[in-house]
């Protein structure tokens, strides 16, 4: 699930924030904490239903790689014999440009206290989070650029043969996508789906009866009161960046420090967990016909990425 960003830590005084941090509290006194799993550690998440109908974070990553082999076999085929997997741009991107978006790390933000009393909503600075690691590969010549993305004019190319439509980029995304019946379907149902039931999920009545009482423990331990704790990560008062990172007040700090506490001594993840399940599981269960579809698909893709990976 997409995670929301900056809204999450304010105001609790530092030293009542850094105290009485690791106990695992008894959450039977939580609301709606009676059969929800216990979770107090990211690693503690269990897998969501809809998850199984989207790639992973190791298949997203096969994904690419299979796009780039693909890619360069066609650019070989062309001519550029010595044409990397994974190629710089003709100009590299200054360090004004596009940044990548930072994912919570659960729906409901950091878990992870250590973190919390270091950094706060954010983290290490010297850690660079505003783009993708830089290619591995040499820079492209401005024609191998225009074959690999569809822009060459004629047959400007070793071989003399005109590049596919989009280019070697285009035709490696065709060969990956074979065989789905529904690319749009594939790649669009569930995100839509997951976007509104969690918007249901966070107005359910035992969630927000754990968010009351998250919100009066943070409040407690001297932090203002935010109505969820995706509302206390995405506060202004933390100052993100366009990098989604934030300035590491001590106000942040010790507000971080007690959202986690108060989210771990209430099970407030694990309550949002069961609720979240339980409302997926409905959903699958009426649509079942389409979340299969996408299932096949997705095997069709699962498919076509190890035969591209050999």
């Amino acid at each position: 699930m997409v995670a929301r960003r900056a809204r999450w830590w304010a105001a609790a005084l530092l030293m009542a924030a850094l105290t009485g941090c690791g106990s695992t509290a008894d959450t039977s006194s939580s609301p709606g904490a009676k059969g929800a799993p216990e979770v107090t550690d990211e690693k503690d998440l269990p897998p969501l239903p809809l998850d199984r109908y989207r790639l992973g974070a190791d298949e997203s990553k096969r994904w690419t790689e299979a796009q780039q082999r693909l890619a360069q076999r066609c650019m070989v085929d062309l001519g550029f014999s010595d044409f990397p997997a994974d190629p710089k741009p003709p100009s590299a991107p200054t360090a004004s440009g596009t940044l990548t978006v930072t994912a919570s790390p659960t729906p409901l933000g950091r878990l992870d206290l250590d973190k919390a009393r270091r950094w706060g909503y954010g983290w290490d600075p010297k850690v660079s989070r505003r783009r993708p690691p830089e290619p591995a590969g040499r820079v492209m010549t401005d024609r191998e650029f225009a074959a690999l993305y569809g822009r060459s004019v004629g047959r400007d190319t070793p071989s003399g043969r005109k590049p596919p439509e989009q280019g070697c980029s285009g035709e490696a995304n065709r060969q990956l996508v074979k065989g789905v019946g529904d690319l749009t379907r594939m790649w669009t149902y569930v995100p839509g789906r997951d976007a509104a039931l969690h918007k249901a999920v966070m107005k359910d009545r035992k969630v927000r009866r754990a968010f009351a009482t998250w919100s009066k423990c943070v409040a407690d331990k001297g932090g203002e009161r935010y109505p969820d704790p995706v509302a206390a990560y995405g506060a202004k008062a933390w100052g993100r960046g366009k990098d989604g990172n934030t300035t590491h007040t001590r106000r942040e700090v010790a507000t971080a420090v007690a959202d986690v506490e108060c989210k771990r001594e209430h099970n407030t993840v694990g309550v949002w967990w069961t609720a979240a399940t339980t409302r997926q599981r409905a959903d699958i269960q009426r649509n079942k016909a389409t979340y299969e579809a996408v299932r096949d698909d997705l095997d069709v893709l699962r498919g076509n990425i190890r035969e591209a990976l050999g």
